[in-house]
């Protein structure tokens, strides 16, 4: 079910622009994302910081496609927002340091801190080479390669996910003692 909540708006987006053009998938994004919210908040009772950076930027930059009738907006955004995740994370472990995924997920994974700082290197490589294949994609092909990009680029996180995965999974500490 969650996979599905996560997905719906990508594929409505690109079955509205199939189907239409640009700004009415751009409206259908806009409202997908805001439903998916409101479904995610009736689940878990909270929105992730993440899930309200990625409303925000979705109904400002849709707006703004919406008002200037002008595709580039929309087209930005993943570039800003992964560029924006990136420099995030980096500012926190660099200048601040503070790993921030450790900080969100610690509770939940017990890790040694050298897997931690990987991780969030990781993330910021991932961040960035993300924000800047959307940009070179915006910048040299059609709105349709875009569209048809941004559907099966959905293939980058899914490899960077169990990627990740498997890196952590021989070093996630068991608090369960052993039977050896």
């Amino acid at each position: 079910m969650k996979i599905l909540i996560d997905f719906f708006p990508i594929l409505l987006f690109f079955g509205a622009y199939k189907l239409f053009n640009i700004y009415t998938a751009t409206a259908v994004l806009m409202a997908a994302t805001a439903l998916q919210m409101g479904l995610i908040y009736a689940i878990d009772r909270k929105l992730q910081t993440m899930h309200k950076i990625t409303l925000v930027l979705i109904l400002l930059f849709g707006t703004l496609t919406l008002v200037l009738q002008d595709d580039r907006f929309i087209k930005w955004k993943p570039t800003v927002l992964y560029g924006a995740m990136a420099l995030a994370l980096a500012i926190a472990v660099w200048g601040m340091k503070k790993n921030i995924l450790h900080m969100l997920l610690g509770s939940q994974l017990s890790l040694p801190d050298g897997v931690w700082m990987r991780l969030n290197q990781a993330w910021i490589v991932y961040c960035a080479f993300m924000s800047a294949v959307n940009a070179y994609v915006v910048f040299n092909f059609s709105t349709e390669f875009w569209v048809d990009f941004k559907l099966w680029g959905y293939a980058f996180p899914l490899v960077f996910l169990v990627g990740q995965g498997l890196y952590i999974a021989p070093h996630i500490k068991s608090d369960e003692p052993s039977n050896s």
